[in-house]
């Protein structure tokens, strides 16, 4: 099978353990939404299928199908065209993986009103192994009561709108992707790779998922509880305005920046800086650095082995004492806590 010039190879007819992944796209959807993780799924076949321990019988893990409701060729947001199986027409089986891809407000909007999507969605979740979303697909698992009493990412832009829309569901705007059970919600676009690369380590294992971020030439790969803190704060700047950039250069000198060095690097007096700042992203710029602060050790603690002490320095937080302080001001739990959840095993 051909889809936007790659080959993806399709499982033999005896491997049983092969997992359909089937996109669900409609007209306006995002086009990494519906091709990361796409990509992501290929790579492992490709990367199991050509594995020396497998001569004799190649193993291609996942075998992609994109679906929509009524099927034929759908326009992606960068007028990629793809052809699409009918949703109504195809059957859930219970080794299916299913994802929703998301879109601009317009193009969600269709999707919910679609009947036989929804539908299909909400026949097909008791049955399939897991069910999830890429960025505003969230909405459309939402509309199938699919998110009812659970935990799920989407788009830092559109994470107040589920929310209100749908008061049942939790929305985590702090993760770029949230496993709960069967169910994976990942945030805005590109982190449906970075959930995609999740699930093929799940499913094959770390080296497995490694290889093909190598492979796609990803600069690393991000855990689920990476914040979008960071993107959303740049984003919310206009492109002229100083803000961006200075947060930007934040970001990379966290060890030695202070609220004087922050506000001259965005060419503006402190006073000006701190009005700037709570007129356009809400927060003072002292919570403005802790955040980028905490965000910046969320990552660390994830790979173990720092010290607290060693940490707080490499952050600029000072001193372990004022670290502390901030994560629990930030996450309700102390460095120690988050490092004893979120750190892999040793």
């Amino acid at each position: 099978m051909t889809i936007f010039g790659y080959f993806l190879p399709m499982p033999r007819a005896a491997d049983r353990r092969a997992t359909r992944v089937v996109i669900v796209v409609f007209d306006g959807v995002q086009t990494l939404d519906a091709t990361g993780p796409a990509e992501v799924f290929a790579a492992a076949s490709r990367q199991t299928a050509s594995s020396p321990y497998r001569p004799y019988r190649p193993y291609r893990p996942y075998r992609i199908e994109y679906a929509s409701a009524g099927g034929g060729i759908r326009q992606t947001s960068s007028t990629l065209r793809i052809e699409t199986r009918d949703l109504r027409r195809l059957r859930p089986h219970r080794d299916d993986l299913v994802l929703v891809a998301g879109g601009n407000q317009r193009a969600i909007g269709a999707a919910l009103a679609d009947a036989s999507l929804v539908g299909w969605l909400r026949r097909a979740a008791p049955i399939v192994d897991r069910i999830g979303s890429v960025c505003s697909g969230a909405f459309v698992l939402a509309a199938a009561g699919l998110l009812d009493g659970k935990r799920c990412a989407t788009h830092w832009s559109a994470c107040a709108r589920l929310a209100a829309a749908f008061p049942a569901v939790t929305v985590d705007g702090n993760a770029i992707f949230v496993r709960d059970g069967k169910l994976w919600t990942s945030a805005g676009v590109t982190t449906g790779i970075d959930m995609a690369l999740a699930i093929v380590e799940a499913d094959l294992g770390v080296a497995v998922a490694d290889a093909i971020a190598a492979q796609l030439v990803l600069y690393m790969r991000r855990p689920g509880f990476q914040s979008q803190f960071s993107d959303a704060l740049v984003a919310q700047t206009r492109a002229a305005d100083p803000l961006g950039p200075a947060i930007a250069w934040a970001r990379a000198n966290l060890d030695t920046i202070d609220i004087d060095a922050l506000a001259h690097r965005a060419g503006l007096s402190v006073r000006t800086f701190h009005r700037r700042c709570l007129d356009q992203l809400s927060t003072t710029p002292g919570k403005l650095l802790d955040k980028l602060r905490v965000e910046h050790a969320r990552t660390l603690l994830s790979t173990g082995g720092m010290s607290a002490k060693a940490l707080a320095a490499q952050c600029g937080f000072g001193n372990a004492v004022r670290m502390k302080r901030a994560f629990e001001r930030e996450l309700g739990m102390g460095p120690r806590e988050y490092r004893l959840l979120h750190a892999p095993p040793a």
